[in-house]
């Protein structure tokens, strides 16, 4: 009986030590999928261009793009075709070989394989796979512009982010110091040391300051919604960002100026090239149309053969009738027979058609002047948005720093009134109004921090730097 015993206690402990594998994997797996991602803006960038459907339709466009190049080369080639035909005759069929109609059903065989090939036709081949190349560069380029505006929005979202939770902490810090201060009222309204007018005024005080502060947060969720929704994530939930340590000093000034910094850009930005490209392929196609005034010289390539059941073959010839003598053809014989096959050229003159070619000319010319304007404007939208985010960011940083010694002199400000509002001195409204002043310069600050972080990365992108805030 104990062997029997020491057994079964043993399949007891077994099943335990499972039950406990179990609940350990179970903790491990709800902990590990509780846990939320956090997000860097290298990482939300790249997951925006790996999954935004306007940067996966301009890809497939770029691959159209190549397929169309891909065939303008294709086109210098010779077209071959090939045609069989089998054909049923009913009663009177003509036999081949006499010439005569015979009252016979036949069947008959036909092969041709066949085409063209251009030898000049104002070199309009030539200049079309120029002219596809220059497109397919072109498609390549407005990729990279949507991959880049993406980036910059990406940036911005992020920056948001940042900037609200900064103005979600500082409202609820001077929420909690208006929470204490309600506190001490309390204590001293009880002592009878200051009016219920007092007490009344701070409650109303922290009121407005919780409304804010659930304003803020709900500006927070919403910036955390854009994100993701920049990102193409189903949800905002579970994810959150870094919040990198920014500082700004103070005294640091922006490098270059705008002419400098649009020289910089205009060299390498996308949409520069993308409508220089743009031009150069409108010349080409201009090229193209007067290429139709050209003679065109082509060659014609051809072989055939063919075979009747009908059809009979001369064996000999009898010297008494005088008649021929005729035999089975077999179908080889027949098709090596009539195999004929030969090449041609023809020279053809454009001489009029409905002015059309003329036609073409003018609006190809006329689309070059369009492209030639495209690409003055985006040399000029790209000087604005440069000229802008110059002025923004000089703007920002005068005002940071404005705002830096405003905050140091409000909080020293606000620190005396607090001191003076908790010995009576000073009413509940001088009191708020100092803190609500110390908040807004607070929140000024933060404002203008990440206006400028934005605008100086905005600066630094156009000239090739990549966007980052650890910069």
């Amino acid at each position: 009986m104990k062997p029997a015993v020491s057994f079964f206690n043993t399949i007891i402990k077994m099943k335990k030590i499972l039950f406990l594998i179990i609940i350990f994997i179970s903790a491990s797996s709800s902990f590990t999928s509780g846990q939320e991602k956090v997000w860097s803006l290298q990482e939300c960038v790249q997951y925006a261009i790996d999954n935004n459907i306007q940067i996966k339709q301009q890809a497939l466009q770029t691959m159209v793009q190549e397929n169309t190049l891909l065939q303008s080369k294709l086109n210098l080639l010779p077209t071959i075709n090939g045609q069989a035909q089998h054909n049923f005759s009913f009663n009177r069929t003509l036999d081949q070989t006499t010439y005569q109609y015979v009252d016979q059903n036949g069947q008959s065989e036909q092969f041709y394989v066949g085409g063209n090939l251009n030898l000049f036709n104002g070199l309009q081949n030539f200049n079309t796979i120029r002219r596809n190349k220059y497109s397919l560069l072109a498609s390549e380029l407005d990729l990279q512009t949507i991959k880049d505006n993406i980036s910059l929005n990406i940036a911005l979202g992020y920056l948001q982010i940042l900037l609200n939770t900064e103005l979600v902490t500082t409202t609820d810090n001077q929420l909690q110091i208006t929470l204490q201060q309600i506190e001490k009222t309390k204590k001293m309204y009880e002592a009878g040391s200051v009016a219920r007018g007092n007490l009344l005024q701070i409650e109303a005080q922290a009121a407005g300051e919780e409304l804010q502060l659930i304003n803020l947060r709900n500006q927070l969720d919403i910036s955390y919604l854009t994100l993701t929704q920049m990102l193409e994530l189903e949800s905002p939930e579970g994810f959150r960002i870094i919040a990198p340590v920014i500082s700004i000093d103070t005294n640091s000034a922006i490098t270059g100026d705008v002419d400098d910094i649009f020289v910089q850009a205009q060299g390498l930005r996308p949409e520069i090239k993308s409508a220089e490209l743009n031009l150069q392929a409108s010349e080409l196609d201009f090229k193209i149309a007067q290429g139709a005034r050209s003679p065109r010289l082509s060659m014609s390539h051809s072989a055939s053969t063919m075979y009747s059941n009908i059809r009979k073959k001369i064996t000999g010839f009898d010297p008494v009738s005088g008649d021929l003598i005729y035999g089975e053809y077999p179908y080889s014989e027949q098709l090596d027979d009539n195999l004929n096959y030969g090449i041609g050229f023809t020279l053809s003159l454009p001489i009029l058609n409905g002015w059309q070619v003329n036609r073409n000319i003018s609006n190809s010319r006329i689309s070059i002047d369009n492209y030639r304007y495209n690409l003055d404007a985006a040399k000029k939208q790209l000087y604005k948005t440069i000229q802008q985010a110059y002025a923004d960011a000089v703007a920002a940083l005068k005002k940071f720093s404005a705002s830096v010694k405003a905050v140091s002199s409000m909080e020293e400000s606000f620190r005396y009134t607090e001191q003076k509002f908790n010995v009576g001195m000073v009413t509940p409204v001088d009191y708020n109004a100092a803190k609500t002043q110390l908040l807004n310069a607070q929140s000024d600050m933060s404002q203008a921090k990440y206006e400028y972080i934005f605008k100086t990365k905005v600066l630094d992108f156009y000239k090739g730097l990549p966007l980052n805030l650890n910069q």
